[in-house]
């Protein structure tokens, strides 16, 4: 399955922000999704996933309350909203797709399909 990430750009902090991701090539509801953020030199973060039905979600710790993940698999998309951002939020956000939704955290092994990243910068 391929993934293209879009709505990355400059906000300010305590701004939105929501971010697509367009998946092909697969059966998409087949699929758990999600989102992860990374930056050279900075420790690779999961932010959240969902199942491939949408009946299971998980949002980490360190953005639950402010980033919401959601799907439409009538137009093979998944979307992370992102709320109350801060600088600290400024990375390169990807999303991910597995077939596997137990997976796609990362804590046992990183997801099979990665998009290209999309730039989010927060300024103060």
């Amino acid at each position: 399955v391929q993934l293209q990430a879009s709505g990355g750009g400059l906000v300010q902090a305590g701004g939105s922000l929501g971010l697509s991701c367009a998946a092909s090539g697969g059966t998409f509801s087949n699929y758990a999704l999600g989102w992860f953020r990374h930056t050279p030199g900075k420790e690779r973060e999961f932010l959240a996933r969902i199942s491939g039905s949408g009946g299971l979600i998980h949002v980490a710790d360190s953005v639950k309350g402010r980033f919401t993940i959601s799907r439409d698999n009538a137009k093979n998309t998944v979307y992370l909203q992102m709320n109350s951002l801060q600088p600290e939020d400024t990375d390169v956000y990807y999303c991910v797709a597995d077939q596997s939704y137990s997976t796609l955290s990362g804590t046992t092994r990183l997801p099979g399909y990665w998009g290209k990243g999309t730039l989010v910068t927060v300024s103060s």
